[in-house]
């Protein structure tokens, strides 16, 4: 099953799940992950269900592609690392 982990920065604001899923899309893991907590769901996807612009999101070592649908693939050993893109000036 793949398995998904968010980054420290997610932790300071809500519980951030690690859990395996077996998921087929990056769409359902992160469904399953606001199952364990609807409070994630805002700090990931904005109010049209997009990942937030300063959120990214890797598969294994590839960067997720589909910001919208969130269709991206997962294969059952993949690792998944949800995070906060860090801006500043």
């Amino acid at each position: 099953m793949a398995h998904i982990a968010f980054t420290s920065q997610l932790q300071r604001f809500t519980e951030t799940p690690e859990f395996d899923t077996p998921a087929a899309t990056l769409g359902e893991a992160l469904a399953a992950a606001f199952e364990r907590n609807a409070r994630l769901r805002p700090y990931i996807l904005d109010e049209q269900g997009h990942l937030r612009q300063h959120v990214v999101i890797f598969i294994e070592d590839r960067r997720a592609q589909d910001r919208i649908g969130l269709t991206d693939p997962l294969a059952p050993a993949d690792r998944v690392y949800v995070l906060q893109a860090l801006t500043g000036g």
